[in-house]
């Protein structure tokens, strides 16, 4: 190498170090939950719903705004969505069988692959943060029941009563379902998990990083500890430096599919798009299995992607001008980039 063409490589190597780093534009992505159906929301339902959907949007895109990172912002979304009772997630989550209320949470870093999850907790107020605590400050992925609550009083994430999750709707839906299966209907515990309130949340960030988050109440009537696909990683919540995905439907069938990552193993192994990956997993195969449910899919060009197979399904989204576009149903306009 000649002296000439070493000063011009060293030349085009400050020139370059001195340009700056290229910027991705920031969007967040959520869901409240597949499977709601128009007769089972009233016109005041509904409006609080689209109304805490575009709370938890602004929120998180301010969190972006700022600079921080995708799990801040997918942590401060699903952080107000748990706080609203109109979504299957702390505040408003469903009950078990026994009457009481078991929540599940997971998180995960797209850029470092790190990932938490809590599962089967009764006092965490909000469960997404206590899932982030457990990627943060633990050698661990998931933590379960007491230990979980043990580590969350260690970490200082605010315990509540018990009864600060009970909404009387919920309570009402448990008793529809034990009356149910006191007459002898067949899956009546089933029938009635079709109204999933699944909260998930996405981002990516002005470093291009991608962030996935999911929490939730469960199934209502559940039992024996039952553990949907939300907490787990893979299945309900998965984000790498390419794709992120959260998912909401019946949980049996997610976890079987591994649908999260599927999604995303399209896109990386098989080469197709967000778009295409979503919809052969979430429209294609778990229906084909018998499941039913939706998804939120983001990827690192700030593609997007709701595919889901009930009659509607809680979704909104944020970009670059701050505006939140949130929908409920199939048949609403609902225009994504």
């Amino acid at each position: 190498m000649t002296q000439r063409l070493r000063a011009r490589l060293l030349a085009l190597s400050l020139t370059a170090c001195a340009m700056p780093a290229l910027s991705a534009t920031p969007v967040l992505v959520i869901h409240g939950g597949a499977g709601v159906e128009k007769g089972s929301l009233s016109a005041e339902e509904q409006a609080a719903a689209r109304e805490a959907m575009a709370r938890a949007l602004r929120a998180g895109h301010d969190v972006l705004q700022h600079g921080g990172s995708a799990v801040d912002a997918v942590a401060a979304t699903i952080t107000v969505m748990e706080d609203a009772p109109q979504f299957n997630a702390g505040r408003g989550a469903v009950f078990t069988h026994d009457g009481r209320n078991e929540l599940d949470a997971a998180i995960m870093d797209g850029a470092s692959g790190q990932a938490g999850a809590i599962a089967g907790v009764h006092r965490v107020r909000n469960p997404i943060q206590l899932a982030r605590a457990v990627m943060e400050h633990s050698q661990h992925v998931m933590l379960t029941g007491d230990g979980a609550e043990v580590f969350a009083r260690d970490q200082g994430i605010p315990l509540v009563d018990p009864s600060y999750f009970r909404t009387e709707k919920r309570w009402q839906q448990l008793q529809k379902a034990l009356k149910e299966e006191a007459a002898g209907q067949a899956h009546a515990d089933l029938e009635t998990a079709r109204h999933f309130g699944t909260v998930g949340a996405l981002a990516l960030d002005t470093q291009g990083r991608l962030a996935a988050g999911t929490s939730t109440g469960g199934m209502t009537n559940k039992r024996y500890g039952r553990i949907g696909d939300s907490p787990i990683i893979g299945a309900g919540t998965y984000a790498n430096a390419q794709c992120a995905v959260s998912g909401t439907g019946w949980g049996e069938y997610y976890l079987r599919a591994v649908a999260a990552y599927d999604i995303c193993a399209r896109m990386k192994y098989a080469g197709q798009s967000l778009a295409q990956a979503a919809e052969a997993v979430i429209d294609q195969q778990i229906p084909a299995a018998g499941g039913n449910g939706g998804a939120i899919a983001l990827d690192a060009q700030g593609h997007m992607a709701f595919p889901f197979n009930t009659q509607g399904m809680y979704r909104g989204w944020i970009g670059a001008d701050g505006v939140p576009h949130v929908a409920i149903f199939t048949d609403e306009p609902f225009p994504v980039r």
